[in-house]
């Protein structure tokens, strides 16, 4: 391992050296961690605290919140403190353990959302069997699996970067230690890596889409046989949440892994590593809030149960 690593630790260059971008830099990261961690915890204690939204729909949910604001975790706050102590060295080790957590928690994510489509085309195809087919242990099972293949994939991304070599260069171009970012510093051939990357990751995507796809396409074709108004309307307004996150979260997945890393622009990949980071985990919680009545209702019930609870003061 002596022969082999040579780097013991990776200076992380992060988004900018202009000493007069760092106080508004700063201030956005810890205002948008803010509305992630209110956001997502708030979303999770909503879900645990009104009954009415103890359903498949938001079981799957309260783990996507869970898994954005873990994420966000792992990264956003060692930003802040670079951004505030102005030290962006990360030893080796937690460089490793930096790009392990995140990569289960982003996977998770990748097959969180599949299977809220499997759960949603099960409410608008087979409403009837909806309570049968999405029961308590299904859910219990989709969630887990997810989570197993998510570690899986980080063992494999990890150890695949880290067995690389790491002579001369340590400075990553990124403001974390994300997979494309540290195989691009190897000293050794890289080829291999980059395939497993692009495969591995590849697989994980698109089979991903590919469920959801299925499912809205069920979905469309189900909404097209309606005969009422509202029927339409109603699933519709069940699916739109859960596709805006879709659209976000692949658009910028698939641009930051399914190139080579020799073909990547650092600046860019800059921009896109900020957006699926930071800003997609405190935007899924307000896309699914703002357009749910359930989630509004619920708040609302918690927040007077609150006010009501609290003693009066004369």
């Amino acid at each position: 391992m002596e022969n082999r690593t040579e780097v013991t630790e990776f200076l992380l260059l992060g988004l900018t050296d202009d000493p007069r971008l760092q106080l508004p830099l700063l201030m956005t990261f810890l205002l948008i961690y803010t509305i992630t961690v209110l956001g997502n915890l708030g979303m999770i204690l909503l879900i645990l605290l009104d009954a009415r939204l103890h359903t498949p729909m938001y079981f799957f949910l309260g783990n996507l919140s869970l898994v954005d604001f873990s994420s966000s975790t792992v990264v956003t706050p060692v930003v802040i403190a670079g951004l505030l102590t102005g030290k962006k060295v990360i030893s080796y080790n937690a460089c490793a353990a930096q790009m392990f957590f995140f990569t289960t928690l982003i996977c998770a994510e990748n097959y969180l959302l599949p299977a809220m489509a499997y759960d949603r085309y099960a409410a608008v195809c087979k409403p009837l069997h909806y309570t049968t087919t999405m029961t308590a242990n299904v859910c219990v099972g989709l969630v887990l699996g997810c989570y197993a293949c998510s570690f899986l994939n980080a063992c494999i991304q990890t150890g695949n970067t880290f067995s690389l070599s790491f002579c001369n260069s340590y400075v990553v171009h990124d403001f974390f230690c994300d997979v494309p970012a540290v195989i691009a510093l190897s000293c050794s051939d890289k080829h291999i890596s980059e395939l497993v990357l692009v495969y591995v990751v590849s697989f994980h995507i698109f089979f991903a889409i590919l469920v959801i796809t299925a499912s809205y396409i069920f979905i469309f074709v189900s909404i097209l046989r309606m005969h009422s108004g509202a029927g339409p309307r109603k699933a519709l307004s069940t699916c739109a949440s859960h596709f805006t996150a879709v659209s976000i979260f692949y658009g910028t997945s698939i641009f930051m892994y399914l190139q080579p890393t020799s073909s990547h622009s650092m600046d860019t990949d800059k921009i896109a590593s900020v957006f699926y980071t930071i800003v997609i985990p405190m935007l899924n919680p307000v896309v699914y809030s703002l357009r749910n009545k359930e989630v509004k209702s619920a708040f609302l019930k918690v927040k007077r149960t609150f006010i009501l609870s609290r003693p009066n003061k004369l």
